[in-house]
């Protein structure tokens, strides 16, 4: 497998179209359902009360504790394993839900540790703080490969890293994920973990852009280069993929529902820097020089 990645000639420009039509269609997919559908927010932007409890006795199980929640009259409660012996149940506030009552109710098998309360302005100004600091991230990152390379580098980049971040909204979108907190995390984690694959490429496609004994076609520039740095790109995402596929079967239920987005957001963003950022470049180098992809030599 070595050997394969070190002499890699893939034509990864011949097949751009083909990569570009599948990411247009993921993404028409998952607008046509944010628009359509409705996300499923957590409590975190809709409020409402989160409880960690432990049981007193060993009789107490997942399932027993979601049929009493359910027969006590709370329908939406989500509950959860929370660690070796605790469980974390979310409910969204309710005027029909006293939760003096429920705590008491809950008081007889088990041991409240921990009771939050999410009021609505709270969970307005989440909502609000997440959206500015997605922004904030993407802006910042815009400013960062303009610095450090130049306009069509960073239009490139930024194209790909909204396309990444779009995907791992996708999930919660289409598959009707609850969409809280973690989520916007993990969108900031995508991003953070998308652009620097890039830029590796990018690095190597300045690299040979300034050398002056260079005679080849932008095309070919590109090519080379996503292919020299293959190896790299493959085997960081394959480490970072074996960690976070760990934590996901061996975690437990609240730590696979964070750790799911990432994997997505792992993957968009290697596929996004392979067959969408370096690709890019050759659309926006060539309207930059005003020349054809065949004719620019460096």
């Amino acid at each position: 497998m070595k050997s394969w990645f070190l002499n890699s000639n893939v034509d990864f420009i011949k097949i751009r179209k083909f990569t570009f039509g599948i990411s247009l269609i993921c993404i028409a997919i998952i607008a046509a359902k944010s628009f359509l559908g409705q996300l499923d927010y957590g409590i975190d932007f809709k409020g409402g009360h989160i409880l960690e409890l432990r049981p007193k006795n060993q009789n107490a199980n997942l399932l027993s504790l979601r049929k009493d929640i359910k027969s006590y009259g709370i329908k939406d409660a989500v509950v959860q394993n929370f660690g070796d012996m605790d469980y974390l149940i979310k409910m969204v506030d309710s005027k029909g839900i006293d939760m003096k009552k429920v705590q008491e109710f809950l008081k007889k098998d088990f041991t409240i540790r921990r009771h939050e309360n999410i009021g609505p302005k709270v969970a307005n100004d989440l909502m609000k703080d997440g959206i500015i600091a997605s922004i904030m991230a993407i802006f910042a990152m815009f400013c960062y490969i303009w610095i450090r390379f130049n306009i069509p580098f960073a239009v490139c980049g930024i194209i790909a890293l909204i396309h990444d971040c779009i995907f791992v909204f996708g999930m919660y979108a289409v598959f009707g994920v609850e969409f809280n907190i973690t989520a916007i995390v993990a969108i900031l984690i995508t991003a953070g973990y998308s652009i620097n694959d890039t830029i590796v490429i990018y690095d190597r496609v300045r690299a040979v852009l300034r050398a002056s004994d260079t005679k080849a076609s932008l095309k070919d520039i590109i090519n080379m280069s996503i292919n020299k740095t293959l190896s790299r790109t493959f085997l960081t995402s394959l480490s970072t993929l074996i960690a976070l596929l760990s934590l996901y079967f061996f975690g437990g239920e609240v730590v696979a529902s964070y750790t799911a987005p990432i994997i997505l957001g792992v993957v968009a963003g290697t596929y996004s820097s392979i067959f969408l950022a370096a690709p890019m470049l050759l659309y926006v180098l060539n309207l930059a020089h005003d020349n054809n992809e065949e004719s620019i030599s460096v």
